[in-house]
């Protein structure tokens, strides 16, 4: 069901939803957080899907703001509110209330939807495009528990990363690191099965993913060793290379659905390694609204920590000569193992011995690990 409210206020709006929610015979609210979505008319499409898909796991009211841009200085400021009621089966599980805001009130969209959070429920504001420098201290971040980006969508992904490290908070989250929850998980398992250090790791994918520049600050900042983000065709990840003692690891994924793993002394084995849709990263960052610390301490160990960017072509002639033509700059610190990192093992090995006994593709000088803001 749906209805359209012109020029309307948010007290019309709750009005609007207990209407709508009578009108289908479902008068109880049985939805247990707010998602905030904060798009452009553009994008607002494929927004609002992703949050009806996801709030089938997580029943939730949706709130979609959308800022109208006004063409004329006249109509910037003249302010005005619509809105469009959706429930039942044109609002997934839970229950939509599409806002678009013109002129002067576009500027004070928190105004807007303060009055139609859900009592004493959690709040998730997530921006599908063009997320604030400071998700925390933006007007309608301050408002929630979770705040989700998506660093993909910016225009430069490596330095969105960087953004978000500097203005990091509690509660902060990225739908990028979403992306390599389930490569974190078969890399883990996979240290669980062998019994040797690790001396360096090769991370491959494309350019302008920033996946690839997290899931190499987790591997970096949890098993101290030298990273090298190389560049591939993708989709997406492609590789990623683990040089042990005891041979290489490798998990390599070339058509982003199925990945082989590779491990020392094992035959090689088929792994499911999907290419997920918004819905499905979305509905994870649902699932935890308390802080994650594995992503805060992988985005703060720096983008820049990392080695030099190479392509397949680079790779295959440095490998072709007697000894590394790269640069690569080191990443150093220990970190305990758990199960988002590296196994006890390969851990403890890691914090007992210092970089200068550890071989190394290229002699660089240590790196301290970020510290905490």
């Amino acid at each position: 069901m749906k209805i359209d409210l012109t020029d309307t206020t948010a007290s019309k709006i709750n009005k609007g939803l207990v209407k709508a929610r009578r009108a289908i015979g479902t008068p109880a609210v049985g939805m247990v957080l707010t998602l905030v979505v904060v798009t452009d008319e553009e994008n607002a499409y494929d927004a609002l899907k992703a949050a009806n898909d996801a709030s089938r796991e997580h029943p939730s009211r949706t709130l979609v703001v959308i800022k109208r841009v006004s063409r004329s200085p006249r109509d910037r400021t003249q302010s005005r509110l619509d809105a469009e009621v959706r429930v039942g089966t044109d609002a997934g599980s839970g229950e939509t209330v599409v806002l678009r805001l013109y002129g002067e009130v576009s500027d004070h969209a928190q105004s807007v939807v303060l009055p139609l959070l859900l009592p004493d429920a959690p709040v998730v504001v997530w921006w599908s495009v063009d997320a604030p420098r400071d998700p925390a201290n933006d007007p309608l971040g301050a408002l929630s528990q979770r705040r989700v980006t998506d660093s993909y969508a910016a225009e430069k992904p490596v330095d969105e990363l960087r953004s978000r490290a500097e203005s990091y908070e509690p509660g902060d989250t990225d739908l990028a690191w979403a992306r390599i929850t389930p490569w974190r998980s078969m890399l883990a398992a996979a240290l669980d099965q062998v019994d040797s250090e690790i001396v360096s790791v090769e991370v491959a994918g494309e350019e302008s993913n920033p996946s690839v520049e997290l899931l190499a600050m987790w591997l970096a900042d949890r098993l101290h060793v030298h990273v090298r983000r190389a560049v591939s065709a993708g989709p997406g990840l492609t590789q990623v290379r683990l040089e042990t003692t005891g041979g290489p690891i490798t998990l390599h994924r070339s058509d982003g659905a199925m990945a082989t793993l590779a491990l020392p002394g094992q035959p090689d084995r088929a792994v499911a390694l999907k290419r997920r849709e918004t819905s499905e990263l979305l509905a994870e960052e649902l699932r935890r609204l308390d802080p994650d610390d594995t992503y805060a301490s992988a985005l703060r160990f720096g983008v820049d920590r990392l080695g030099g960017i190479q392509s397949a072509a680079e790779r295959a002639e440095a490998a072709a000569q007697p000894a590394p033509a790269l640069p690569v700059r080191a990443v150093t610190e220990a970190a305990p193992a758990s199960a988002s990192g590296s196994s006890p093992s390969s851990a403890s090995a890691s914090a007992g011995q210092g970089d200068t006994d550890r071989p190394t593709p290229a002699k660089m000088p240590p790196v301290k690990k970020a510290d905490p803001q």
